[in-house]
């Protein structure tokens, strides 16, 4: 018998592993399958900007391996050569991330995989890490961390085992791997870091926990600074001090741990020798951090981690606040915002996750701990963006997608303890307890994650006891040699109770195991089981149906569209890749192509030909050089561009071309060059008036005569910028720059004027040729605000606090010096009242956003081109909110409310209120709800017609 009861566990066992493989089978195939509509819809079509930047070094790194010496053109000149050799011994193989497109070997499948691990691990049992490989992610470094902390049943007192080392080094290992591959890492070492410092303040550190992260830190560490544009940062940039800080607290921890049980000392011997020990050392590392803090060694927070933690679009770096995933979105106030782009995104998983998350609070372990606090941090940063920007929050939804799908994986799948529901609890023991009280075999033991959760706890009690049994000797051994046999009596029979308390919790828990276990509690938990099952199916389906359409959505890309031309036929916009081609067959190898940043990807790795700048330009001089040309006058855009570029491509047509993005091209070039905008760090008057009309600013820049050639008479002059292309579709043009400097040209492509950070090194600081000298001496290099290294002028700080002031709107675009001294007369408004509520607007009404809401002009055209006699304002900033209202509710009266939040002023009626919305109102000292208003109701009049009674200027209009 006792042979038979062994095959059928074996058997049994052999079934739930075979579930377990076809469930991490078919997750793999749908992932995989998910993954490839954007190359059944449109080809094999690299989407996005970013990914070219990829495409290009692996091509470089496959010419590496096969001896090829070929090579890939470049930036120029801001932060890497002109054309850097793609043999270089330094540079990142990522070929083995990029190239890898077999099913088998695709991220989407080994996403699920790792997934799968890292819940399982976590979760304590494989059911949960099925049910999470299904929903999906990526986490094979935060798999290995977390199977570095597994305990060892024969391991004891807190000893390291042979898993903290050999996964921690694993650990490390695939941290290398993420640095040279995703731009991401920061978040993932401080997550680890974070878990780490999390064990030791909650008591749990052990020497395991030292081995573990002090491999992963030492040989991660080591291996990033490998990469060259990373470098030294991890022991220099302040948003990873964090890890390093650890990381020497471990070493602190271990050595007290060492002595500990060498020693024999008592809980509070251990304590006391920590704080005798950690005192000197804070004070060592304050002291050697000042001294390094002299020489400039750190590095401060990162413009974009910083815009992490306050206002988008307020980071002071307008360079920056330009990018897409920084910008708030332009709309009325909406508090779901979050509760849309998470339910867009997760779509039933954003409904069952928090139930997973208030289960993992309910087990407690070192690998649990780890999906905890993972679920609250990625919640916490892509909750900054969501409420902003849902069309943007993609990018941080990101880092809560894995996590999310592991809670998911947590509540469907179940925790190996009595607190766990779905398969788990609710149909795979069960099933097995009543099969084996039928078949009179014994209860099936646990495998796996769920054996070494037994394990852990057990192996915590046993250390528990010890201590307490070791302290308490110690104590009373300290006691009779004082003579206080009183206090060793009292600790004896507080040692007693608290034996008593926990025989009785274990005896409870016995009592509860055995209803739980009960044959007629099993066939309950079958039943209730069953019905989930049935509940969860066709939701199931609308997942996986949602996933598909959500998936196909999502791949399409941007560098090519459908659309409809007048006649309703559908046709393929291809103007961006035909553009590059052209640049490609078009022009010599050695051409150099001026356009805004964000191309300089594609243009390298479509039209295979040098760039001025992209992505990967960490110089923000540079980045201003290039507004400074597109912003000025063509004479003046021409005698720099000569010396830098050989043609210039422009987006054009509308919908995010390069004239929608002008402001911030101007911004960032004022940053550098401050006689673009005086006294206006915002260019405000380099943009357009209502109805499309330019600035005069606008009308005389290089970037408008280009983006609009041959439109409403509109020519660039021939003579200095000859066009010699234009998309099919009007979506791209290209412009060749006459009588180009060949000096500046052959003194740039000199490799001896090129500075490298190792001989043969992809990586090298481009410079400028001596006729740009002068131009160069003039730039003020830009002092970011979080930068300390750099010391700060008092022009840098009125500078500073004048953008701020004006990008939160507290001036507007006629205030300080070179302002203009704002509009004339009157707009042809009359003051009613201000409300506070927006139902008292009534329902009729029509929303608008951006100037209309800011300034009196642009408020007066939407109402009257909605055909209204009355509109509404609140301003939020440079922008603001506003109602068209064709008329007032019946009975309605002005309102009574007249305090700062109503007076805020215009943008372009100083004088006179337009309201106020969110931070506006709280810098005015209005408090309220989440999205308070102050809404400034006005009458539309006749322009200069003025009502019978005078009064205040506010009155008047």
């Amino acid at each position: 018998m006792g042979g038979a009861a062994a095959a059928l566990v074996l058997g049994s066992k052999l079934v739930l592993w075979s579930v377990y493989a076809v469930g991490i089978y078919f997750a793999c195939k749908f992932a995989y399958e998910i993954r490839i509509y954007a190359i059944v819809n449109y080809g094999y079509v690299i989407h996005e900007f970013d990914p070219w930047f990829n495409f290009r070094a692996t091509k470089c790194a496959d010419a590496r391996r096969n001896g090829k010496r070929s090579l890939a053109h470049g930036t120029a000149p801001g932060r890497l050569e002109v054309e850097r050799p793609a043999a270089s011994p330094d540079a990142p193989d990522v070929d083995s991330s990029s190239a890898a497109g077999s099913p088998a070997t695709s991220p989407g499948t080994s996403t699920c995989i790792e997934l799968g691990a890292l819940t399982a691990e976590c979760s304590g049992t494989w059911s949960a890490g099925v049910a999470a490989a299904a929903i999906m992610a990526r986490c094979t470094t935060f798999y290995f961390w977390t199977r570095a902390l597994r305990p060892d049943p024969a391991v004891a007192d807190g000893r390291a085992t042979k898993a903290s080392v050999v996964f921690g080094v694993l650990c490390g290992l695939a941290y290398v791997y993420m640095v040279a591959a995703w731009g991401g890492y920061v978040f993932v070492v401080n997550m680890i870091g974070v878990h780490a410092a999390a064990l030791c303040a909650c008591g749990r550190y052990t020497s395991k926990l030292h081995r573990a992260y002090s491999l992963f830190y030492v040989i991660g560490t080591l291996g990033a600074t490998r990469v060259p544009p990373v470098n030294w940062a991890p022991v220099r940039n302040l948003e990873q001090m964090g890890p390093l800080l650890a990381f020497v607290g471990m070493q602190l921890l271990e050595y007290v741990e060492v002595q500990r049980r060498a020693r024999k000392l008592s809980v509070l011997q251990v304590q006391l020798l920590r704080a005798k020990l950690a005192l000197p050392i804070a004070l060592a590392l304050v002291g050697a951090a000042a001294l390094l803090m002299q020489f400039g060694y750190f590095g401060p927070l990162s413009a974009r981690v910083r815009g992490l933690f306050v206002k988008h679009t307020r980071t002071g770096n307008p360079l920056v606040d330009s990018v897409a995933e920084h910008q708030p979105a332009n709309e009325q106030a909406d508090s779901t915002a979050s509760t849309t782009a998470y339910s867009h995104y997760l779509h039933h998983i954003y409904h069952i996750a928090p139930y997973g998350f208030l289960l993992s609070l309910v087990r407690f372990t070192d690998a649990n701990l780890f999906i905890v606090l993972y679920a609250g941090t990625a919640y916490f940063f892509s909750n900054k963006m969501a409420p902003h920007c849902p069309p943007c929050s993609a990018r941080l939804v990101i880092l809560l997608g894995p996590v999310a799908s592991a809670l998911g994986g947590v509540l469907l799948g179940a925790a190996s303890s009595p607190t766990g529901v779905a398969a788990d609890q609710l149909l795979v023991r069960p099933v097995a307890r009543l099969g084996s009280r039928i078949l009179r075999l014994p209860s099936p033991p646990a495998t796996g994650a769920a054996e070494a959760t037994a394990a852990e706890g057990a192996e915590e009690e046993e250390e528990e006891e010890d201590r307490s049994g070791k302290d308490a000797s110690a104590s009373a051994k300290e006691r009779r040699k004082k003579g206080g046999k009183g206090g060793a009596k009292a600790e004896a029979a507080l040692g007693e109770a608290w034996s008593h308390a926990r025989a009785l919790g274990a005896l409870a828990m016995e009592g509860v195991e055995l209803v739980y276990a009960n044959p007629v509690s099993c066939l309950l938990r079958i039943a209730l089981g069953a019905y989930a099952v049935y509940w969860c199916v066709p939701r199931g389906r609308e997942f996986y149906d949602y996933s598909h359409q959500l998936a196909e959505g999502l791949s399409q890309p941007q560098i090519m569209f459908k659309a409809k031309t007048y006649n309703g036929q559908e046709v393929m916009v291809d103007d961006y890749r035909e553009a590059y081609w052209w640049l490609r067959d078009k022009t010599p190898e050695d051409a150099r192509v001026m356009a805004w940043w964000d191309y300089g990807y594609q243009i390298t790795g479509i039209g295979e030909r040098t760039t001025i700048a992209d992505g990967n330009t960490w110089n923000h001089e540079h980045i201003a050089t290039l507004g400074l040309i597109l912003s000025g006058n063509e004479q003046k855009a021409h005698s720099i561009a000569r010396h830098l570029a050989d043609y210039v491509l422009v987006w054009a047509g509308g919908g995010g071309d390069d004239l929608a993005k002008s402001p911030h091209m101007a911004r960032i070039g004022n940053s550098v060059f401050r006689d673009i905008c005086p006294g206006d760090p915002t260019c405000s008057k380099f943009g357009f008036y209502q109805g499309g009309q330019p600035t005069p600013m606008m009308e005389e820049c290089l970037l408008y005569k280009l983006t609009m050639h041959g439109q409403r008479g509109i020519a660039a002059n021939e003579s200095l910028f000859q066009h010699v292309f234009t998309s099919r579709y009007g979506k791209v043009r290209i412009f060749k720059v006459r009588r180009v400097s060949l000096k500046s040209k052959k003194w740039v492509a000199d490799p001896a004027n090129r500075r490298c950070d190792a001989p043969g090194s992809w990586y090298c600081v481009g410079q400028y040729p001596p006729a740009l000298a002068p131009l160069i001496a003039r730039r003020k290099n830009f002092a970011q605000l979080e930068d300390f290294n750099t010391k700060r002028s008092s022009e840098d700080e009125a500078y500073d606090k004048e953008y701020h002031e004006r990008m939160s709107g507290r001036k507007g675009p006629s205030d300080g010096p070179g302002g203009g001294g704002g509009s004339k007369g009157r707009p042809g408004l009359w003051y009613l009242g201000c409300v506070g509520a927006e139902a008292l607007l009534g329902e009729e009404r029509t929303y608008s956003g951006g100037a209309d809401g800011s300034t009196l002009a642009e408020a007066r055209a939407f109402a009257k081109e909605a055909g209204s006699r009355y509109v509404a304002l609140a301003r939020s900033g440079m922008d603001g909110h506003a109602f068209a209202i064709p008329a007032l509710p019946q009975g309605w009266k002005a309102g009574s409310l007249d305090d700062a939040g109503c007076s805020m002023p215009c943008l372009d009626f100083q004088a006179y209120g337009c309201g106020c919305a969110d931070e506006l109102c709280a810098e005015a000292g209005v408090r309220g709800e989440e999205h308070v208003r102050r809404w400034a109701i006005y009458e539309v009049v006749a322009k200069g017609k003025k009502k019978a009674k005078k009064g205040s200027p506010k009155d008047e209009m």
